[in-house]
């Protein structure tokens, strides 16, 4: 551990020296005017250039983040400049040029330290970051967390919820085809794979509000991921305590046929191994997923994207003791477990998309995709505590022991939940685009059709009695007198659903660049409509219509300094999905309304040079007014609806990053974030949302040895404020507003690369055959920060009081790391 507190310093502080030699990649495809592929096409830019291929296709190195400018050239066509692009380091850039006989093409790309400036509001991250960041869930939604507006206070979920929003309010796509998550997970540990397969994304974007009307019908964010086309064939393995996984890229010889596909495993038994509850844990989380792409020709490709997950979870918890109290008071919880959880979720996605080019101002695709998911929760867990006072005598023997007993009780849960779920979506997208200006409109029909059984009860005994539910109607006075009614759960729900829904939704947009005396203006101005009808056993019928109108605008002004502003507003309206319609006795409420958001932002993009480096500064300040509010209760990642729009809220906030490469030849960034949301139920007054967290601070740090530049570090760090929680059942929010403590969490992985973009070998040595090889270690939760999500509420039997119990997250825990390419 010494070596270690001298090292670290080192790699994070000590690694300012310049290391050139940094490079990125430009690729694609070069077509002629009738969508051929022109071979031979000369490609430069200072110091360097290459050919096209027969099939058009190139690949070039360049230095990355430097402003460079890349020449097309070939006999018989005008050239194609492609100028002031910066790239950051290890980021591929694929630009597939048109080049034409009879006009000149100059395609100014505006770019900034890393990428292109949005006029849209849309955050890009690099691939290849995404696949290098450590964290309990590696992963995209491990980077999304270190963004300013974005939290999470669970490692061991992939879940997160930006700017006061829930975890349902945010919409995923790949390839332009929504994505959804199992419906009955109720804690992290249970989730086993996020959907998307880091290792086969090749773009990323994300909008944490003020998005255009092309997006759905959540109210938070959208987060649109493009899988890989291969240029060429690749195989990736990752290798790991927590898991394994393998990626195969393909493409035929003609280039026509192209595929990715992903299998993974994973493992989180060393994860929940370091929480408090001894377990004997089984878990067996696997995915398979493959996007497959066939050209016929220039002008149309049929695209698939399928997914099959099978997560199975099985635990068997045998003891506890959590430590807790003041110094003055401390007291410790001890839990004996007998029985057993059981839950089993297994999903199915299959999805085809055609792509048609009629010509180069028209692109039309037409979607249809099947999501299929059968979820079982079954559970049988008797839980036996003593709460107690501890031993703190730092001589004593029993240091830490319960010394004297303040209250035993009896705890028994059962679960026996079943859900169906089938997801029909048929879409079609369009897109004309000429002169700067852009026409975009999409037409959607959505079936979805629930098959739910939920039968879960939970039992309390104290001292021998039964403890019964907080209602009036249940009057015990024992032991002065005898009570002799039937005994009954403390908590209990029983419901059979069948439920089916039918959708029609649409958009058209409208956006346009100009210029507006000398200075560069876009704007967007569209609208989302949206039918539904809701039908099923048991419930009247219902249906609704809405409306949302959104726009953008943007100006770049001629200003020497590189700078950006941004407005945005809209109407985002969610309508309720199954969960949103079951209240928390499991009965569907039918007449429940889409929630609405009214968003106002304002955002300013500043790019600069910072000791010869590039840089962006991103800062926006928002507003959003909710009426329709659908309350909820958040346990873990379980959320209970009231099934009722009784509720007004609203959420405003500041967010700020600054990113860009603090260390020459990386990207890292810091992030800020503010927030305040509140809930007025039933007119009783505004109160916090279980989401308001309100101070937020995100760094992700890469950094390496000067001396040795095949060393590196990746590090990220969060803090996040606590957020109100933690209330016992039957509790009123209005008198239970406690929040949790602050989410602390520090991430470290160093690696070795022993291969890769900058270091390869000859043919005659034994490394010759990887493209990238590298061996690293992570330490997760490096500085043993105590988190906790939710609370156990104990019963004092001398006093009658319930103590909040915290349920710590997962301790400092070691993993190694594995990641080979050829």
């Amino acid at each position: 551990m010494k070596c270690f507190k001298l090292l670290f310093p080192l790699f994070l502080f000590g690694s300012f020296a310049v290391v050139s030699g940094q490079k990125a990649s430009i690729t694609g495809v070069v077509l002629d005017v009738n969508d051929e592929p022109l071979s031979n096409v000369n490609i430069t830019t200072k110091g360097n250039g290459t050919y096209t291929d027969s099939t058009g296709f190139y690949l070039l190195e360049v230095i990355a983040d430097k402003e460079i400018t890349i020449v097309f050239t070939h006999l018989g066509h005008k050239n194609v400049v492609l100028e002031d692009l910066i790239l950051t380091t290890n980021e591929t850039f694929e630009f597939n040029p048109v080049m034409k006989t009879d006009v000149i093409q100059v395609d100014g790309v505006e770019v900034t330290a890393t990428g292109e400036k949005s006029a849209e509001g849309i955050t890009t991250i690099s691939a290849e970051l995404v696949r290098k960041i450590p964290g309990a869930n590696a992963g995209v939604e491990n980077v999304l967390k270190l963004l300013p507006g974005v939290s999470s206070n669970n490692e061991l979920s992939t879940q997160y919820f930006v700017r006061g929003g829930n975890y349902d309010e945010n919409l995923v796509y790949i390839n332009g085809i929504e994505v959804y998550r199992p419906f009955l997970v109720r804690s992290g540990q249970q989730e086993g794979l996020s959907f998307v397969n880091s290792d086969m994304v090749q773009n990323l974007e994300f909008s944490a509000g003020g998005f255009q009307a092309q997006y759905g019908d959540r109210l938070s964010s959208v987060l649109d991921i493009t899988y890989k086309n291969p240029s060429e064939f690749g195989l990736n393995i990752d290798a790991s305590f927590l898991g394994a996984g393998l990626t195969l890229e393909t493409n035929s010889k003609n280039k026509k046929f192209t595929s990715v596909s992903g299998l993974r495993y994973r493992d989180n038994s060393l994860l929940v191994n370091s929480q408090q509850t001894n377990t004997n844990f089984t878990p067996a989380f696997a995915d398979l997923q493959t996007y497959l792409t066939y050209h016929f020709s220039g002008k149309f490709s049929l695209n698939f994207l399928g997914n099959l997950s099978f997560n199975n979870y099985k635990n068997v918890p045998l003891s506890r003791q959590t430590n807790f109290g003041t110094i003055s008071d401390p007291k410790a919880l001890v839990v004996y477990y007998q029985g057993e959880e059981n839950n089993n979720y297994q999903t199915s996605l299959g999805a085809l998309k055609a792509d048609y080019y009629p010509n180069d101002n028209v692109s039309l695709s037409f979607i249809t995709s099947v999501y299929h998911t059968t979820e079982e929760e079954y559970s049988d867990v008797i839980s036996q505590y003593e709460l107690g006072e501890i031993d703190t005598d730092l001589g004593s023997n029993n240091l830490g022991d319960v010394t004297s007993t303040r209250g035993l009780g009896t705890q028994f849960n059962r679960a026996r939940n079943d859900l169906d779920a089938l997801i029909v979506n048929v879409a079609h997208r369009g897109e004309f685009s000429k002169n700067e200006v852009s026409l975009e409109w999409g037409i959607k029909y959505t079936h979805e059709d629930f098959r739910d059984q939920i039968r879960e009860s939970e039992f309390l005994d104290s001292l021998g009695y039964s403890v019964r539910p907080p209602n009036n109607e249940f009057i015990n006075n024992q032991p002065q007198e005898p009570f002799i009614a039937p005994i009954v759960p403390y908590t209990s729900i029983s419901a059979l659903n069948f439920v089916k829904t039918n959708r029609l939704s649409g958009f058209f947009q409208y956006s346009k660049r100009t210029l507006w005396s000398t200075n560069n203006i876009y704007y967007n101005i569209g609208f989302r409509t949206h039918y539904w009808t809701l039908s099923g056993e048991g419930f009247p019928s219902n249906s609704q219509i809405i409306f949302s109108p959104r726009g953008q605008f943007a100006i770049k002004p001629s200003w020497k300094v590189d700078m950006l502003f941004r407005i945005a507003a809209g109407v985002y309206q969610q309508p309720p999905f199954y969960r949103e319609l079951r209240d928390q006795t499991g009965t569907i409420q039918p007449g429940v309304k889409a929630q609405k958001s009214t968003h106002f932002v304002l955002g300013n993009e500043y790019s600069f040079e910072l000791w010869n480096r590039p840089f962006k500064l991103v800062s926006e300040a928002y507003y959003k007014n909710l009426t329709n509010v659908n309350p909820y209760t958040l346990e873990d990642v379980r959320i209970r609806y009231a099934a009722a729009n009784n509720a007004t809220a609203y959420a405003y906030g500041f967010d700020m990053r600054m990113n860009g490469a603090f260390v020459p030849g990386t990207e890292s960034w810091v992030s800020l974030g503010f927030l305040k949301t509140e809930e007025n139920i039933d007119n009783r007054g505004y109160i916090s949302r279980p989401t308001d967290q309100r101070f937020q601070l995100g760094i992700l740090w890469q950094d390496y040895i000067p001396t040795i530049p095949s060393l590196r570090m990746y590090m990220n760090l969060v803090y996040n404020t606590g957020v109100p929680g933690g209330s016992p059942s039957y509790a009123d929010p209005y008198n239970f507003q406690n929040r949790l403590r602050d989410y602390k969490r520090a991430d470290l992985g160093i690696s070795y690369i022993f291969v890769g973009l900058n270091k390869q070998y000859p043919e005659n040595h034994w490394l010759y055959r990887f493209e990238e090889l590298n061996v690293g270690f992570e330490i997760y939760n490096l500085f043993n920060n105590q988190n906790s999500i939710t609370n156990t509420w104990v019963r004092d039997v001398d006093t009658k009081l319930e103590f909040a119990v915290p349920n710590y997250m997962t301790s400092r825990v070691f993993n190694l790391k594995l990641s080979m390419r050829f």
